[in-house]
C-alpha cells in the first residue's frame, strides 16, 4: 500500500568485510523525502565467514549457491537479533543488499548472496532485494545504486564521496545524477595492513610513516580504469587482476605499501572532486576515519570535504538501501540509467512476501 511514511531496517554488507550493517529507519515523503535514524549497528564478521566472503570469486556456480543459502541463514538470524535486541515492533519491510560475490557487468553477471526467498519467511517479514540483477538484465553496470538516496536525501552537497572497500561518489551533471567508482580504497589498503596483524590502519598512521614509491604510484594511476568514462564499476576480480600483482611485484615494506596506495587514492578522488569549484563535498564511509588520507585528499583538492555525524557516516549506505526499498514498494524509480548505463530508468529489486 502507497503511503507517507514507512519503517523499515536496511541492511548492507560491504566489500571491505568489517561486517553487517543494520539501521531501523523511518521515511516520510512531505513534497520532499526526510529520513530519521533509530536505531543503528554493526555486526563483525567472525573469521571464517571473512575467509568465506573472500573467497567467493573462487567459487563455481554449484558452491556459489550452496553459500547463498548458507549466508541467507546467517543473515536471517543476524537480522532478526538486531530487532529483537532494539525491541523493534513496527516493519513495513526489511530492505537488504545481501553480500556482492560475483560482480561482471561487462558479461551481464552479477550476483548478491544472501537474497534467497526464504529470508522472508524465516523472518515473517516483508524482504525487498536483489537490487542489482534487473539492472544488469537492462545493460547496466548494476552500480552504484546509491546516487538516489544521494539526490532525495542528501540533495544539498555538490558531491557524496563514499569511502568503503572501494570509492564511489556521485554530483549532477546537466541536470542528470552521475555516479561512478572512483578506485579501490579499504579492499587494497586492509589487505596490506592485516599482513601486520591488524584489522586497519588506526587514522593511516602506518601509511604516514611510509615512503611515496614513485614508479609504482605512476603506473597505479595510469591503470586503464582512470582513463575510461563513466558509467563504470570496479569489483574484487579487477583487483585481484590489475592491483595486487602490481603492487606485490615492488616487494616494498607495508608502510611504503599503504603510503603509495593512500596517495595514489587522494589523486585520483581529487581528480573526480575538482571538476566542480567551491564545493561541497560529504564524505561517508570507513575510510573517514582515515586521517592521514583524508588529509592528502585536502592538499590536491581546495574543495569543502565534510564529514557528518557518525551515524551517517557508518550507515549512509545501510539507509539508502532501506530508501531503495521503499520506492521499490513504491514502485517508483530507484536505478537510474545516467548512473549505470542500463536502458532506462528503473524500480529495482525482488519482493518477497513471508
Amino acid at each position: 500500500m502507497i503511503k507517507d511514511e514507512y519503517k523499515v531496517v536496511g541492511v548492507m554488507s560491504g566489500t571491505s568485510l568489517d561486517g553487517v550493517d543494520f539501521v531501523y529507519a523511518t521515511f516520510k515523503f512531505d513534497k520532499t523525502w526526510h529520513f530519521k535514524i533509530i536505531y543503528s549497528e554493526t555486526i563483525a564478521y567472525n573469521s571464517q565467514w571473512v575467509e568465506n566472503l573472500r573467497g567467493l570469486v573462487s567459487f563455481n556456480l554449484e558452491g556459489l549457491k550452496e553459500m547463498d543459502n548458507n549466508y541467507t541463514n546467517f543473515l536471517s538470524m543476524r537480522i532478526a537479533a538486531f530487532i529483537n535486541k532494539f525491541e523493534i515492533k513496527n516493519i513495513d519491510a526489511i530492505c537488504s543488499h545481501g553480500h556482492t560475490a560475483l560482480h561482471r557487468p561487462e558479461k551481464g553477471l552479477t550476483y548478491q548472496i544472501g537474497n534467497m526467498p526464504h529470508l522472508a519467511v524465516l523472518l515473517e517479514q516483508t524482504v525487498v532485494c536483489d537490487f542489482r540483477v534487473q539492472d544488469v538484465e537492462l545493460g547496466g553496470q548494476g552500480a552504484p545504486l546509491v546516487p538516489i538516496g544521494d539526490r532525495l536525501l542528501f540533495s544539498e552537497y555538490d558531491f557524496c564521496l563514499n569511502l568503503g572497500g572501494f570509492a564511489n561518489i556521485s554530483t549532477e551533471i546537466d541536470g542528470e545524477r552521475i555516479a561512478y567508482d572512483v578506485c579501490p580504497v579499504n579492499i587494497v589498503l586492509n589487505s596490506y595492513v592485516k599482513q601486520l596483524g591488524f584489522d586497519y590502519d588506526d587514522e593511516g598512521k602506518i601509511a604516514s610513516t611510509g615512503t611515496i614509491n614513485d614508479e609504482l604510484l605512476e603506473k597505479l594511476n595510469n591503470l586503464e580504469f582512470y582513463k575510461a568514462n563513466y558509467p563504470k564499476s570496479l569489483g574484487l576480480e579487477w583487483v585481484d587482476k590489475y592491483v595486487f600483482p602490481l603492487v606485490n611485484a615492488f616487494q616494498l615494506e607495508i608502510k611504503d605499501v599503504l603510503k603509495t596506495f593512500v596517495e595514489h587514492v587522494a589523486i585520483q578522488l581529487a581528480c573526480e572532486i575538482n571538476k566542480k569549484k567551491e564545493a561541497t563535498v560529504l564524505a561517508t564511509g570507513g575510510g573517514v576515519y582515515n586521517a592521514y588520507l583524508v588529509e592528502r585528499l585536502e592538499v590536491y583538492s581546495k574543495n569543502k570535504i565534510i564529514i557528518p555525524s557518525k551515524s551517517i557516516v557508518e550507515f549512509k549506505e545501510a539507509l539508502i538501501f532501506g530508501f531503495l526499498g521503499v520506492l521499490k514498494i513504491r514502485n517508483e524509480v530507484n536505478c537510474l540509467k545516467s548512473v549505470t548505463g542500463a536502458s532506462k530508468n528503473h524500480s529495482s529489486g525482488r519482493i518477497y512476501l513471508p
